[in-house]
């Protein structure tokens, strides 16, 4: 058993061999059988991009609800390095993999389905997720080309001096809220298309 909780990786690994496990016995008990068709093909592309995004919003409500609040609290101040050099590095490289995961699947569940253009160009019945996929992408866009960016001066894992670094916060910060204001909309655009679509 420790085995399996001591790795991220063979948590997941364990989580994925549950859910097989979960698919044949209820397959076995009701007599209906995974059918890998189409419907099955976009269930499955449908978990995996409610999977990265619940990796990515939880992610980016850590870091606005818990981390950033907390980090000027930490005394001593030389304390805070050990958030600054190991933790925050690997939360922004989960984070914004699994926006880029986010998208990629949503994009392509709306393929598989067959409503990509009508959401994107926000036609009658499909102008709730078009709305949270445009949310999504200008979301996505922040992670990648304003958050990552300044982070990474922030941080010092790029060339930046004193002047530099202070001038990366605000935008660093301003970009990661306005990412949460949004997700609180993106998500309801998302839901709401599935139960009153408009």
């Amino acid at each position: 058993m420790g085995a399996i909780f001591t790795s991220p990786r063979n948590t997941v690994i364990a989580g994925i061999v549950l859910i097989i496990a979960i698919v044949i016995v209820v397959g076995l008990a009701t007599g209906q059988m995974v059918k890998v068709d189409h419907a099955y093909s976009t269930f499955i592309m449908r978990w995996l991009h409610v999977i990265s995004g619940v990796l990515w919003i939880g992610l980016l409500w850590y870091l606005n609800f818990v981390q950033v609040p907390t980090m000027p609290t930490i005394q001593p101040v030389e304390h805070r390095a050990a958030i600054s050099k190991f933790i925050a590095p690997n939360v922004l490289f989960y984070f914004r993999y699994a926006a880029l995961a986010t998208v990629i699947t949503g994009l392509l569940l709306a393929w598989m389905q067959g409503y990509i253009i009508q959401a994107l160009t926000l036609r009658p019945g499909f102008v709730m997720i078009g709305i949270g996929m445009w949310m999504a992408l200008v979301m996505a866009f922040n992670v990648w080309f304003i958050i990552w960016p300044n982070q990474q001066k922030i941080l010092g894992l790029v060339e930046a001096t004193a002047e530099q670094k202070a001038a990366a916060a605000k935008p660093a910060l301003y970009a990661s809220r306005f990412n949460t204001m949004f997700s609180i909309g993106m998500l309801y655009c998302m839901v709401a298309q599935q139960n009153a679509p408009i």
